[in-house]
């Protein structure tokens, strides 16, 4: 009795979710037959066809010729369930099935949904943040691609499609299994899989993502600072133009540095108080932020384990107090605490690069580093080696 309790429950949750299903707006989908497609399993699965046709033919010979039971009887029980399922599966053998992405589509992008925040010794918030960024990422993705071509879902042996005419937002479908959509003009799937108390994990696939991800994350920054770090926009209180001529002209100097390399790195030194931090910030929202470079600054907690997001076609990274972080490691205090081999590996791309994960999308990126400093004295003298950094300047007036 036990046992028919559980398998009636189960029977009666499969129907509830139908009926949800129906009732949130989702349709039994029909398949069309396709005279191209059928035409390919004539004549490159002929056995097969034939064989399926002779079991068809069989079963609805038994059910229109049993002796027990009148004419009106047989009749009826050809459009029994069993008779009936029958003919599905030969409909199904002989139609195209809905569409579903394949492994073509070797950019994936994905992020579950709303991002949870656990700190613990395997989880701080600097990984948080980064799972934020993916998660506006896609959802921004998700916004300018707007309403698809087509949204399917399978269920309980049977598919179902959402009248794309009535899509709002992706909040309201209801998911109970994988829900599959496409988009045609831009030749980009979105695979949804439901998790428990409502999250749900989107997945984009597609052949070339970097235009779309390159609009959904025009404008931003992430501050990776220890417990405060969060996404946001650039914010800079001094634009360009209000610093010394000198600055501004090297400025212009940097800028075109940027439009012609694919990576680069700017110190710039000086007494507090010159203008340094403020300089970078105009730089990022003047320069970098218009260009489409995404933002990151970093403090010194966030340097030891930031890795540059791949999905990111320009990545613009802003250190500050670099000469308390990159110190030189032939004095004895930079032996103890000294950040300098990390960011040695952000300037040359040797630890983040050294493996690469071909599961997800690769861009080839272009980088900017700004870093801020007191004085060139303290830093390692491996960060000033040609090649690593391109441009320094001291800033010598009072700014701030």
């Amino acid at each position: 009795m036990v046992f028919d309790d559980f398998r009636n429950n189960d029977g009666n949750s499969a129907n509830n979710n139908r009926q949800n299903l129906l009732s949130s707006g989702w349709r039994p989908f029909q398949r069309d037959f396709d005279l191209a497609y059928f035409g390919q399993v004539l004549f490159h699965d002929t056995q097969e066809l034939t064989q399926k046709t002779i079991n068809l033919a069989s079963y609805y010979a038994d059910a229109l010729g049993r002796r027990d039971y009148s004419w009106w009887a047989n009749i009826l029980n050809v459009a029994s369930d069993y008779t009936r399922g029958e003919l599905q599966k030969f409909w199904n053998f002989i139609t195209p099935e809905p569409l579903t992405p394949d492994n073509r589509y070797k950019e994936v992008l994905s992020t579950e949904t709303p991002i949870m925040q656990f700190v613990s010794r395997n989880s701080i918030p600097i990984d948080y943040v980064l799972n934020r960024l993916q998660e506006i990422t896609v959802l921004r993705v998700l916004k300018i691609l707007d309403r698809p071509d087509i949204i399917t879902q399978y269920y309980s042996e049977r598919d179902f499609y959402f009248p794309v005419e009535k899509f709002i937002n992706w909040e309201r479908i209801d998911v109970i299994n994988t829900v599959y959509a496409y988009w045609s003009k831009y030749d980009i799937w979105l695979q949804i899989d439901p998790y428990d108390r409502g999250r749900r994990q989107y997945t984009l696939m597609a052949r070339d993502m970097a235009t779309l991800i390159n609009k959904a994350t025009y404008d931003l920054a992430v501050m990776l600072s220890g417990y405060q770090s969060r996404v946001g926009k650039v914010n800079s209180l001094f634009p360009i133009r209000t610093f010394p001529p000198d600055i501004q002209n090297f400025t212009d100097t940097v800028q075109q540095a940027i439009l012609n390399q694919h990576q680069l790195a700017v110190v710039v030194h000086g007494e507090p108080g010159t203008g340094k931090t403020a300089w970078t910030q105009a730089v990022a929202q003047e320069i970098l932020v218009p260009l489409g470079f995404v933002i990151f600054i970093l403090d010194h907690d966030a340097i030891t384990n930031f890795v540059p997001p791949t999905y990111l076609e320009r990545i613009c990274i802003i250190i500050n107090e670099a000469d308390n972080l990159a110190q030189n490691r032939a004095y004895e205090v930079a032996q103890y605490n000294n950040k300098t081999e990390h960011i040695l590996s952000l300037l040359d791309g040797t630890l983040y690069q050294s493996v690469v994960d071909e599961s997800g999308i690769q861009m080839k990126q272009r980088l900017v580093v700004l870093m801020t400093c007191n004085t060139t004295e303290r830093l390692d003298p491996a960060m000033l080696r040609k090649g690593r950094v391109d441009l320094i300047y001291e800033f010598n007036q009072k700014f701030v």
